[in-house]
């Protein structure tokens, strides 16, 4: 007789740690979050300080921080080994931006897209780390979006501002080909985060229209839902990112009033939950960017 070998679980499909790193004032601290959802204190920086910037996955288990706000705009990358160690500079390509987003595609590659001051232009990432040369723009131009994958292989850009608040999303094929605008569903905003979960899907959470902790999860087939209520602190300008294979977690960012740098995390389940804020572990900051590995 042949060995029964078990199905895959959602756990075994998605990366084990994740990573939030850069971002405040223009700072390259990084803070590891273990696979039980647990964020460990600062990791002295590497590379560039800056904010404003983007990270995603690459490789199957690797990462890449990439373009941002050092003072003025730049694309330098940053690549994350798999086991969490962030490289020093790799220098730019493409258009030199901030306030962009980044999600994987196609089980092992990534993309940058949009950013400030408007655009829609995106950058792929290789399977080796390597950004290409910029694509052409396709959707609406805007900056401070988010984008998560979904589906295993496919990824989607969401919301953020073109001027105006915005809720349109644009779907990324296995192939890396970003589509034209879907209708907005939730509320416009911007400066809000994203995040895989459950293995194949995904959510929208947080950001600012004014302050809000409103989440908006994304089916395996890329279709958004409407607004789900706000659980945990308002805050705006954080970053997500998986863990432990099925879940998300986000953290950082601003609050009101005036507004105040915070280093809270709110976790999320494999079922697309939000859980209430966990005490800031690490040097509370805005703007910084977060993606999985291992």
């Amino acid at each position: 007789m042949f060995p029964i070998i078990p199905a895959a679980s959602a756990a075994d499909s998605g990366n084990q740690e994740g990573i939030f790193g850069y971002g405040g004032s223009y700072v390259s601290t990084s803070n590891l979050v273990s696979n039980a959802g647990v964020v460990s204190t600062d990791v002295a920086g590497v590379g560039s300080t800056r904010n404003s910037l983007a990270a995603c996955e690459y490789g199957g288990d690797k990462g890449i921080f990439g373009y941002g706000d050092t003072g003025s705009v730049t694309a330098i990358t940053n690549l994350v080994s798999n086991a969490g160690v962030v490289a020093t500079d790799v220098a730019g390509v493409g258009t030199v931006r901030g306030a962009l987003a980044a999600c994987g595609y196609g089980d092992d590659k990534g993309i940058f897209g949009f950013g400030a001051p408007y655009t829609g232009i995106t950058n792929l990432v290789s399977n080796a780390g390597v950004v290409a040369t910029d694509v052409a723009a396709v959707g609406t131009a805007r900056n401070g979006l988010a984008a998560c994958e979904y589906g295993d292989d496919k990824g989607i850009f969401g919301y953020g501002s073109t001027g105006s608040d915005s809720s349109v999303t644009n779907l990324v094929s296995n192939a890396g080909v970003v589509a034209t605008d879907v209708a907005g569903v939730g509320t416009a905003r911007y400066q809000l985060a994203a995040c895989s979960y459950g293995g194949d899907k995904g959510i929208f959470g947080f950001g600012f229209s004014p302050s809000t902790a409103v989440t908006n999860l994304v089916s395996n087939a890329g279709v958004v839902t409407t607004d789900v209520a706000g659980v945990g602190t308002a805050h705006w300008g954080l970053a997500a990112c998986e863990y432990g294979g099925d879940k998300g977690i986000f953290g950082f960012g601003n609050s009101d009033p005036n507004p105040t740098a915070v280093g809270i995390t709110n976790l999320v389940s494999n079922a697309g939950v939000v859980a209430t804020d966990v005490a800031a572990v690490g040097t509370a900051r805005w703007n910084p960017a977060a993606c999985s590995f291992n």
